[in-house]
């Protein structure tokens, strides 16, 4: 069995100017399945493009469409699994945003997180088994992480859900939950050519806008984990 994570973030990681930080996507659980969602995400962008009068080449980002054309499409995705993390940035240590690989490295590990605890969220309704999953492809969303930074996320994604972790300070080795996993493979996208990256899109300013002006609605959201940080 292939997983496929689809993910964007909303909001700036920057404490100064900004409370709330936001990873979210989509989890999605074989290819079929993949291929359902794409079907469904591209009839749901169709008709708004119609109603808009727009071509193909208008990307239905969240920046670039209505509220009410936001809400259609993230309702499109009610019955698919989703993730999010949300970042307390007033509470996240000074020390993380004094240069761009500390703040980086914080943010893999959120990122990291937020996965695993969706995945184990999945494990325990047995809507997947450990022994299942053979391989896990991350789609992320382009921004302006370096080369090497990039590099450090894959290989964190690897550690953590192919080959486990150790905790130094404590001496404690954390075994990875799925047994057989043989790929841990990372892609950045251009969401404009990545149809289910702008569903994460979508899904990433949906928790955004809540968690920052009602948060308690985000617990009648249908189907997705969300976690916070610190």
């Amino acid at each position: 069995m292939n997983i496929f994570v689809y993910s964007d973030e909303s909001g700036v990681f920057d404490k100064i100017h900004n409370d709330i930080f936001v990873f979210a996507g989509l989890i999605i659980i074989g290819t079929d399945e993949k291929e359902k969602w794409s079907r469904l995400y591209a009839k749901a962008e169709k008709d708004i493009r119609y109603s808009k009068k727009v071509g193909k080449n208008y990307e239905l980002k969240a920046t670039q469409i209505t509220n009410n054309e936001k809400g259609k499409l993230f309702r499109s995705l009610n019955k698919c699994y989703k993730f999010a993390v949300i970042v307390n940035q007033k509470r996240v240590l000074n020390e993380i945003f004094e240069n761009k690989k500390s703040k980086q490295r914080y943010l893999d590990y959120v990122y990291k997180i937020a996965v695993k605890r969706a995945f184990e969220d999945l494990l325990e309704k047995s809507v997947i088994k450990c022994t299942d999953v053979k391989r896990i492809f991350f789609y992320v969303d382009e921004h302006t992480t370096a080369t090497n930074g990039r590099y450090e996320l894959n290989e964190a994604l690897e550690q953590e859900f192919r080959y486990g972790t150790y905790n130094n300070e404590y001496s404690v080795y954390y075994p990875p939950i799925f047994n057989y996993l043989e790929e841990v493979k990372l892609e950045y996208c251009n969401s404009e050519s990545k149809l289910l990256v702008r569903a994460a899109d979508i899904v990433a300013n949906k928790v955004y806008y809540l968690a920052r002006t009602n948060e308690s609605k985000l617990s009648e959201l249908n189907n997705i984990n969300i976690i916070r940080q610190p």
